[in-house]
């Protein structure tokens, strides 16, 4: 029965990494990335909502609504990154970035991390992810030889994505920390939520609309982006089965795998080129942020 626990366990760290190498594979603009997630995460809540049917107080509802908000704040700024940096890039960088401010967040608004060892113990994984996040940024001086143009450009591209996460971040924070202003549970959380995300990312899509004249409503990609949703919902729907099953720092602590997942499937599948070097950077900085993710999550225990 433990392997079972510790498979199910897994489900969310892959319907969370393969979720940024689908969104990538189908195409299309962030915000039709963005409303495919979103409404495909709505079907997958309405459909857990018809079975668990749990009750919700106003408070909850409300904090839970604006915690699907700030995710889409968040996911948006995340789908733009692809774009500049490309999925294995992005990913490590996103994920360390929300480790650490979810963890700050929560000494500071919550009590967390009560007592000097723990405070010592959280710090020190929060630089361990720094560190990390730091090395999957480096670049090889042993790579394809580019015009100063080319790098001029790639260099823009770099600190406009790392902008866009570290602003995104906040969203992510928002989506972590909203629901804990009302003590609503995740079974209870997933579907005002997902009404959030849907309303935030109708939002958006009608500033695209009336901004650059085009409707991301009619296009197809925004439907076909809908599988993002899924996988979205998938994951998050084994989270909670998980956190039941083996406690949120298990359960926390094998999602954030989901992060190898999409780095690996970003260098596999979208064939985004790296160096030996930049393979070796990568590869450290991705240990000490899973490293770091672990020794956070045990914290939180």
């Amino acid at each position: 029965m433990i392997l079972v626990d510790i498979l199910i366990a897994l489900l969310p760290a892959i319907g969370w990494g393969v979720l940024p190498i689908a969104t990538s594979l189908i195409g299309g603009k962030p915000i039709n990335q963005l409303l495919g997630t979103t409404y495909g995460a709505f079907i997958v809540a309405l459909g857990l909502y018809a079975f668990t049917r749990p009750e919700l107080t106003a408070s909850a509802f409300f904090w839970c609504f604006l915690s699907g908000m700030a995710w889409t704040c968040g996911q948006f700024t995340q789908y733009i990154a692809f774009e500049k940096m490309g999925v294995s890039r992005t990913m490590p960088i996103s994920t360390g970035m929300q480790l650490v401010g979810t963890s700050l967040t929560g000494i500071i608004f919550f009590g967390e991390w009560a007592g000097l060892l723990p405070k010592l113990s959280g710090f020190g994984a929060i630089i361990l992810i720094i560190i990390g996040i730091i090395f999957t940024t480096r670049h090889s001086a042993n790579g394809p030889q580019i015009s100063a143009a080319e790098k001029a450009e790639l260099h823009k591209n770099t600190v406009t994505g790392l902008l866009l996460l570290l602003l995104g971040t906040f969203g992510y924070i928002g989506y972590s920390a909203f629901p804990k202003v009302s003590n609503a549970d995740g079974w209870k959380a997933f579907l005002p939520q997902t009404i959030g995300m849907l309303v935030m990312g109708t939002i958006f899509g009608i500033s695209i609309l009336i901004k650059h004249k085009t409707n991301p409503f009619k296009q197809i990609t925004s439907y076909k982006n809908i599988i993002t949703g899924f996988l979205f919902g998938f994951g998050a729907l084994f989270y909670l089965v998980s956190t039941r099953l083996n406690g949120v720092a298990t359960g926390f602590t094998l999602s954030q795998l989901c992060v190898v997942i999409s780095t690996i499937g970003g260098i596999v599948v979208l064939h985004e080129h790296k160096t030996k070097r930049e393979m070796v950077y990568i590869a450290i900085g991705l240990s000490l942020v899973i490293i770091g993710g672990i020794l956070i999550s045990f914290i939180h225990d």
